[in-house]
């Protein structure tokens, strides 16, 4: 008997997110919105909040020192990338990128919970599930979508820091930056995810090295 339900495609073009980790106060709303949503045992987290910090103060030469220390908050979940690691190295296709919205989802009717997925992503995406021993992880909350409502992390946010819509659009509106410290190298995934940085998150990067 099949337990995986489908849905059909909310848009037809990808979705992603974005992350505004200048307004994010750390408060882990959509973190704790997402757990109740899915009704995730303590571990088990789709959405999470991180403090990232680091910096020092750095000598300036005469005698003075200056301040590049930083420290805040960012909200990540899976990034349903473009080229997701989580599918290539699924021996099952259980883990599949649905066409048109581009939603990364588990297929429970075919998952062996091998891990392999987990063991892929940069992101810490996929987790087990230990009461079916199967793999589970962000699904854009599908259902809701499928009703016209927004995401859970979306609508909970009391700071409205996170948005979520076709990539295109989000980039077109907010820019192209996925690269922040605390974060792995886009190029490994092509996230589809947009981040307006908190002072000192941005990273930098050059991937023509």
């Amino acid at each position: 008997m099949s337990t995986f339900q489908e849905f059909p495609p909310v848009s037809d073009r990808q979705l992603g997110f974005f992350i505004d980790s200048s307004r994010c106060s750390g408060c882990k709303a959509c973190q704790v919105a997402c757990k109740d949503k899915n009704n995730l045992e303590v571990g088990r987290r789709f959405r999470r909040v991180y403090e990232v910090q680091g910096g020092s103060f750095i000598p300036t030469g005469n005698g003075g020192l200056r301040n590049n220390v930083f420290a805040y908050t960012l909200s990540v979940s899976c990034n349903h990338c473009s080229d997701p690691v989580c599918t290539k190295n699924c021996p099952t296709t259980a883990m599949h990128k649905r066409p048109g919205d581009g939603i990364v989802r588990v297929n429970t009717d075919k998952c062996v919970g091998c891990g392999y997925c987990a063991w892929s992503c940069p992101y810490g995406a996929p987790q087990l599930n230990t009461e079916t021993g199967q793999m589970s992880k962000c699904d854009f909350c599908i259902d809701l979508q499928a009703n016209g409502e927004q995401p859970v992390c979306v609508a909970t946010c009391p700071l409205g820091a996170i948005k979520f819509g076709p990539i295109e659009e989000l980039r077109a509106k907010y820019g192209t930056l996925s690269d922040v410290n605390g974060l792995p190298d886009s190029t490994l995934t092509r996230p589809n995810l947009v981040v307006k940085a908190h002072q000192g998150a941005q990273q930098e990067v050059n991937h023509d090295e």
